[in-house]
């Protein structure tokens, strides 16, 4: 194998393994009060906190150390308003039969419709893109490796980030996405991965009694 450049790793730091499982289990109680909400509150939330969990969100493992993704954070009122107009003119589509009614049985107890008023509510919109081609350096075009996978965790990591910043988040997937692309302006060879909503919940904020039904270790787990 060849010698490759590399630095010492410096910035870990080894805990007791009681504080371990203290920290473990910490974590566990703080992150179990993540919901995804739909009711928002106008409250200003800071631009230095999107950025802080932007650049947490880009400290993630990915392919080839590529990094290919790219987080359009959305502020501009006029802006948000050309995101709903147009996921909600795809969402009546999919919530009028293009899901199919098992699908749509599926998100009965979460009671979603067509509705998306928290996309202008919100104080930020955050549009993540996964890029087919890319590189370390700007201006890069080589392979993107585990594009998908890569920027699933990186989208895993805003998300904490949000929450551990003391906010509350939302994801939205609308089918089609590709208008997010004309929207933000984004390159031919960027796609539309997901659409992140992000600020205080409002003060009638609820979270479905389906949703807090989360399966057991036993259910998720298994130790060989």
């Amino acid at each position: 194998m060849k010698a490759h450049d590399a630095t010492p790793l410096s910035d870990y730091i080894e805990y007791s393994q009681e504080e371990m499982k203290r920290r473990a289990a910490s974590f566990y109680d703080d992150i179990k009060r993540r919901h995804s909400i739909r009711s928002f509150s106008e409250r200003p939330v800071p631009k230095e906190i999107i950025e802080h969990c932007i650049k947490a969100a880009g400290t993630a493992p990915n392919g080839a150390n590529h990094q290919p993704w790219h987080f359009v954070a959305i502020h501009s009122a006029d802006v948000k308003k050309k995101v709903r107009e147009q996921a909600e003119l795809h969402e009546q589509g999919f919530y009028s039969g293009r899901a199919g009614e098992e699908w749509l049985d599926a998100l009965k107890p979460l009671g979603t419709d067509a509705q998306k008023p928290y996309l202008e509510t919100a104080p930020w919109l955050i549009a993540i893109f996964s890029q087919k081609k890319g590189g370390i350096t700007p201006g890069e075009k080589q392979q993107n490796y585990y594009v998908h996978e890569s920027v699933g965790i990186a989208t895993g990591f805003l998300i904490t980030a949000l929450h551990h910043a003391g906010l509350v988040t939302l994801t939205h997937t609308p089918k089609p996405m590709s208008f997010l692309s004309k929207i933000c302006e984004r390159p031919d060879d960027e796609r539309p991965y997901m659409l992140l909503i992000a600020g205080y919940p409002a003060e009638n904020a609820t979270v479905p009694a389906h949703a807090r039904q989360k399966k057991s270790l036993d259910e998720i787990c298994t130790f060989l």
